[in-house]
């Protein structure tokens, strides 16, 4: 047997392998993006995502864990916004820049979800996370309620052909889990998206740092009978006949020469 042999056999996928890409192939792909204002914990979200189905090792962990002494926000918690924001001047400034791609996966479906900046200067790159998007978390702040961003992310989603929006009332703990809220917000989001042709909005009280209607119920929000966020993605139907659609072209910068 030559070298060659040795190296095709060592390397050719086992048994186990082969039966989790096969299952994986069965399910079906969900791309989705977060989007919203400054600080609204869209980093976050994706990253207690990331974590709580099991798509962080160890040494990722191991790491995260240094990182959040070093640059983090929440205390002594963990922050999972680490994950996302590899960039340095996004650590240190503790915000997102670019859009961050991960992939993760359920039992039921597979994800690719894009982390897209709030910031109003970056808006073009929350544009290109949104132009390959089946469906928008849009992220609000429970203490903030709709902002001016909220609605231009809202705009460039309709514009950019998503018809399925998860409304995401985030840091619901830091009002009390207040029921009232959640419906104030949810209202005045209804009523400045009711011409942008959403076929589902789908609003949720939700606290990203820890956990409350992510992946599991909280029993907080007794007053909540919805889906979690989990739920949401991984029953949400999105086929559409997209041959069939306008065509859109999505432009990410214009670079204009000197005519002077």
């Amino acid at each position: 047997m030559t070298m060659r042999h040795i190296m095709a056999k060592s390397l050719a996928p086992t048994d186990g392998v082969r039966e989790y890409l096969a299952a994986q192939e069965k399910k079906s792909l969900l791309r989705f993006l977060t989007c919203g204002s400054v600080d609204d914990g869209k980093s976050t979200l994706i990253g207690r995502l990331l974590s709580d189905t099991k798509q962080i090792f160890e040494d990722q962990l191991a790491a995260l864990e240094r990182d959040s002494r070093k640059h983090g926000t929440t205390g002594d918690d963990i922050d999972f916004a680490l994950l996302v924001d590899g960039l340095e001047a996004e650590r240190e400034q503790g915000i997102t820049i670019d859009v961050a791609y991960r992939f993760f996966a359920t039992p039921k479906r597979k994800f690719i979800v894009a982390d897209t900046p709030g910031h109003e200067q970056y808006t073009r790159n929350m544009a290109t996370g949104a132009s390959t998007a089946d469906l928008a978390i849009v992220l609000i702040d429970a203490r903030q309620g709709v902002l001016r961003q909220t609605r231009r992310h809202s705009i460039i989603a309709s514009l950019l052909g998503i018809r399925h929006i998860v409304l995401a009332v985030n840091k619901i703990d830091l009002v009390g889990f207040d029921q009232a809220v959640f419906d104030r917000i949810v209202e005045d989001y209804r009523q400045f998206s009711r011409d942008l042709g959403f076929q589902t909005i789908v609003p949720i009280p939700m606290s990203a740092r820890y956990g409350d209607n992510v992946t599991g119920r909280s029993d907080k929000t007794e007053w909540y009978s919805g889906p979690t966020l989990i739920e949401q993605l991984e029953t949400v139907s999105v086929d559409e006949a997209v041959v069939e659609l306008p065509f859109r072209f999505p432009v990410q910068y214009v670079n204009r020469p000197n005519l002077d």
